[in-house]
């Protein structure tokens, strides 16, 4: 078999907490059934022992064989600053087609495969694609939901993603002095996290302020909407003054 192959999926697409990552791996197509060889999986269906140990081989692997592990890590603020024109679909869109082109050379050609993060599967990799540019328009590119559970090189990638991901919120716990939980808004801790991120004058940068969660910590709290998040050149996420004025006058 010729070309690569380059699998790609996401971790971080719902927490209201931390950054979002997407991880592209792409490998010769002659090297897939050392994927199968090693036990490769969707990382979910994996214990957090496992996919530790799961990621240090790849990692080890891509040294050894020359597989190239393409990383996108998208912060809070970012995804704030995308929801002014777009929403968070258009957003992994371009996060996936970034993690594409960390790997390798278009010219290599192969195929994509991607874990589709819209709820229109085939408008998903339309939309990657076309982020890619026509440099890739030779490339097949095969995008379905819960593709991490069928193809193995997709379930490499959800591993990486998912460890990196971990690992972030690990540090972040750390560098605040907070259990912030998983990230997720069901999360007890994270939930009483985000109430602490908002006690200052504004939510903290490692909350996804756009997130109806730290609207409603915020407004609680304050009994005020949202401050706007301003990005480094000056632009702003709107605040959602309706959703205020409507909460206000229940």
């Amino acid at each position: 078999m010729r070309g690569y192959g380059i699998g790609v999926d996401e971790a971080g697409r719902g927490p209201v907490i931390g950054p979002l990552v997407v991880c592209a791996l792409a490998i010769p197509m002659a090297d897939y059934p050392i994927l199968e060889e090693m036990g490769v999986a969707d990382s979910k269906s994996l214990s957090k022992k496992k996919r530790g140990e799961m990621s240090r081989w790849i990692k080890i692997e891509s040294a050894n064989r020359g597989w190239k592990i393409g990383l996108s890590v998208c912060s809070p603020e970012r995804i704030d600053m995308n929801s002014i024109e777009s929403n968070l679909n258009i957003l992994e869109a371009k996060l996936f087609s970034e993690a594409i082109k960390n790997t390798v050379s278009a010219k290599a050609g192969g195929g994509i495969f991607l874990d589709a993060c819209d709820v229109d599967q085939v408008r998903f990799g339309k939309n990657v694609m076309s982020y890619l540019g026509n440099e890739w328009a030779g490339w097949d590119v095969t995008s379905e939901h819960k593709l991490d559970q069928s193809n193995l090189l997709v379930g490499a990638s959800s591993i990486i993603a998912k460890v990196t991901r971990d690992l972030a919120i690990s540090d972040l716990s750390k560098k605040l002095g907070l259990d912030i939980g998983s990230g997720y808004p069901s999360d007890p801790k994270t939930r009483r996290a985000v109430r602490e991120l908002v006690s200052g004058t504004a939510p903290h940068d490692c909350l996804r302020w756009s997130w109806s969660t730290v609207r409603d910590a915020w407004i609680s709290t304050h009994n005020s909407p949202v401050p706007i998040r301003y990005d480094e050149v000056g632009k702003y996420a709107q605040v959602d003054l309706r959703a205020w004025s409507d909460s206000n006058h229940k």
